[in-house]
């Protein structure tokens, strides 16, 4: 896993997609990928769809105004939600508040790998703190 930490920006794969968002003018991308991972439905949801899965719905709820941990890592989205004066709707909170709980729900390879760790309860925290900001 190459992960450095239990935040939702402590990984590349969730900074790479972040970087991907803030040169984007819509919400389209977020969308898409909350949406696969609420499709994953009882197949198997790969590491790399729940990294970026947690990453939208992160930024989702930076977008609401509710920012969680900013670092060096969350520098480039945060100035791209405060300067792209885009709101989220309803329906797409509610559908990251799913994917959220999804990526949590067996069989997620983020949750086997997470459960292995001695990291395990710190990131459910995290990602419990993240539902609690949509």
């Amino acid at each position: 896993m190459g992960a450095w930490g239990t935040d939702t920006f402590d990984n590349d794969t969730a900074c790479d997609f972040a970087s991907e968002v803030a040169e984007m003018r819509d919400l389209t991308k977020l969308e898409a990928t909350i949406d696969r991972v609420i499709q994953a439905g009882d197949s198997y949801l790969e590491a790399p769809d729940g990294e970026e899965g947690l990453a939208a719905a992160d930024i989702i709820a930076r977008l609401k105004g509710n920012f969680g941990v900013r670092n060096a890592y969350t520098e480039p989205i945060d100035a791209w939600a405060a300067q792209c004066k885009l709101s989220p709707g309803t329906a797409l909170v509610e559908k990251a508040k799913r994917a959220v709980a999804r990526i949590q729900t067996e069989p997620s390879e983020l949750l086997e790998l997470w459960s292995e760790s001695e990291e395990a309860a710190a990131w459910k925290a995290c990602l419990q703190a993240l539902a609690n900001r949509l």
